[in-house]
């Protein structure tokens, strides 16, 4: 098993004549396979959400599945953090595909559970989703490690904002393939199911596209590639393989910006999981949508988030000169204005725009968070970086607070706590990022 994620050796350089061309050839290839392939990661990640309302039904209270549907931030947190170490001493060719089959594996067996309302249910449901939120893990930083090896610092702006839509193309196709696969199987078990089915043949898919460094396919780093676009002289040692503990101690946890912008992570993460997990629940019992209806506002949320990421990443990289700060900064407030409409709003239209306007808006600085995590560390620790913003984002943000707080405040307190919550977490997060050095990440 370790030599299997063993990074792929160096081969013999090819004819300088060839360079070019293959490079050219590989780097769209393995955009698009670390595109399509962490795309199919969020078709068997939050399926839990989808199914939460069919389980109030049963008898489950919201407390419960909101403890249950903790388990996938909890050990998605960690272990993005964890497997991120690992990825950086990797193949990424292997490490992605292998997760996301992993984690289909896992979906199956949740759909097929016949499950009855008692705390054992709970408990298993709880270790069956922090076991798919351990292999989900998996996806993200074997992506930043294919990244900063394929693509130079002044490309990765604009090339992270579209490959970062991702997200968004997974999360909303999850939905409607979970209510497809509810109407083909009968059972609310295909949410479940079906999409696993499609995300093992997307491994399939991103197996045969993911390449793990240019040395492995017999060409030039990037920094020899196109030094023009790198931001200082490269030097062999940049190739030299990291040690655990010179990636943690002297690129990460001595990086008292990396601090900053992970804790600013948790709150954007908040608010981003805050809506969206409660969003099938809150739109059926208080906008009074059905489930086909609230699954397209949810595909709409994910959708808008598309063009809201990629005019982010120019505005950073454009009109703010590669400060990411005030971009943040426009975007979170803007969130603030569109959280408190979803809120109030009074019409099925309205609800379905602002919830459009959260996912155009939100997952702008979810994605310049980890442009900064992977420009603040050598690229050998990038998936190391991006772990570490990702444990903060997804343990205490998404677990701690969007799941589990949430579930207690939206049992005891009602929907309106919940949303006083994710307002103030708007406001923290504003805060946090203007204690960064001019903004500039």
């Amino acid at each position: 098993m370790l030599k299997l994620f063993q990074p792929a050796p160096v081969i013999d350089p090819l004819p300088k004549e060839r360079v070019d061309k293959e490079y050219k050839k590989l780097r769209l290839q393995v955009f698009l396979g670390i595109f399509i392939g962490y795309a199919g990661y969020y078709l068997v990640r939050k399926n839990f959400s989808i199914a939460m309302p069919a389980l109030e039904q049963m008898g489950f209270d919201k407390a419960d599945l909101g403890w249950a549907l903790s388990a996938v931030s909890i050990a998605y947190g960690i272990s993005k953090f964890v497997m991120g170490t690992v990825s950086d001493h990797s193949n990424a060719r292997v490490f992605i595909p292998l997760g996301l089959i992993a984690s289909a594996v896992i979906m199956t067996v949740m759909g097929l559970i016949p499950w009855t309302v008692s705390s054992l249910s709970i408990m298993l449901m709880f270790c069956i989703l922090f076991v798919n939120g351990w292999v989900q893990g998996m996806g993200w930083p074997p992506c930043g490690r294919v990244m900063v090896h394929w693509f130079s610092v002044r490309e990765r702006g604009v090339k992270m904002s579209i490959w970062n839509i991702a997200h968004n193309v997974g999360g909303a196709l999850m939905a409607p393939l979970a209510v497809f696969g509810i109407t083909i199987f009968g059972v609310w078990g295909g949410a479940f199911y079906f999409p696993a089915m499609v995300a093992v043949i997307i491994a399939v898919i991103a197996y045969l596209l993911v390449r793990d460094t240019p040395q492995s396919c017999g060409l030039p780093p990037i920094e020899l590639y196109k030094p023009e676009e790198c931001t200082q002289a490269y030097s062999a040692e940049q190739e030299k393989e990291l040690s655990t503990k010179e990636i943690l101690f002297g690129h990460v946890f001595n990086n008292k910006l990396l601090w900053i912008i992970a804790f600013a992570n948790a709150f954007i993460y908040f608010v981003r999981y805050g809506v969206l997990d409660w969003a099938p629940m809150y739109l059926e019992q208080v906008k009074h949508m059905d489930l086909a209806n609230s699954s397209w506002s949810y595909f709409a949320f994910e959708i808008a988030g598309i063009f809201g990421t990629i005019l982010c990443g120019w505005l950073s990289d454009k009109v703010f000169k590669g400060r990411r700060g005030p971009v943040t900064i426009i975007y979170m407030l803007l969130v603030m204005l569109a959280v408190y409409i979803y809120w109030n709003s009074a019409s099925a239209m309205v609800t379905n725009v602002a919830m459009a306007a959260i996912g155009f808006l939100i997952y702008g600085p979810v994605m310049l968070i980890g442009v900064s995590a992977l420009d603040l560390v050598p690229k050998k620790a990038a998936g190391t970086a991006a772990g570490f913003t990702g444990l903060f984002g997804y343990l205490l943000g998404s677990a701690v607070f969007a799941n589990i707080g949430m579930g207690y405040i939206f049992e005891h307190f009602g929907w309106d706590g919940g949303f006083i919550l994710l307002l103030s977490a708007c406001a923290v997060t504003v805060v946090l990022m203007l204690f960064c050095k001019e903004n500039r990440l």
